[in-house]
């Protein structure tokens, strides 16, 4: 994700004019630059509105947008390092959202079963609470809701593809 850190009400008003802008301009290859720049245009407009999306879901279950992300992506135990690839920050970023929510009692550090230098990041029974409520926030009116499970199958794929090339 990118800044999660922006006013909500900013953000979501920009997503929302930035898709009114893309869907409002000219369809002809010689008003537009290339076809990349389009596409470029629409993936960052749905970006600003699923961390719209997250950022105010999160709100309401008192935590940051970060923090929700840490939680959506720990579905088993993970060392800080794994947790900071999966958030896609640096590793001084995600300890001290694991820190943070180690304080609120949501995760809890344990030892690496098979590495003594590291630690493991593990949901608390508080943690897997609030975790399901997050989800289930997360899944109504998601900005992809719009799209079948099929399209956002396929939507993935080609993104997929266009970032591993």
């Amino acid at each position: 994700m990118a800044n999660t850190h922006g006013n909500a009400r900013e953000g979501g008003q920009a997503g929302r004019t930035a898709v009114a802008s893309a869907e409002a301009a000219p369809e002809t290859d010689e008003d537009l630059p290339t076809a990349d720049w389009r596409v470029c245009g629409l993936v960052n407009a749905l970006a600003r509105r699923i961390e719209t999306h997250v950022r105010e879901h999160a709100t309401a279950l008192g935590l940051t947008a970060p923090q929700a992300v840490a939680l959506r992506e720990l579905t088993g135990p993970l060392t800080l390092r794994e947790l900071a690839q999966r958030m896609s920050c640096e590793p001084s970023n995600a300890t001290f959202v694991s820190d943070r929510l180690e304080e609120q009692g949501l995760v809890e550090r344990r030892p690496h079963p098979s590495d003594r230098r590291a630690k493991q990041l593990v949901l608390t029974p508080r943690g897997t609470a609030l975790r399901e409520r997050l989800m289930a926030s997360l899944s109504k009116e998601s900005p992809l809701s719009a799209l079948s499970d099929r399209e956002q199958d396929t939507l993935h794929e080609l993104l997929t593809r266009a970032v591993v090339r």
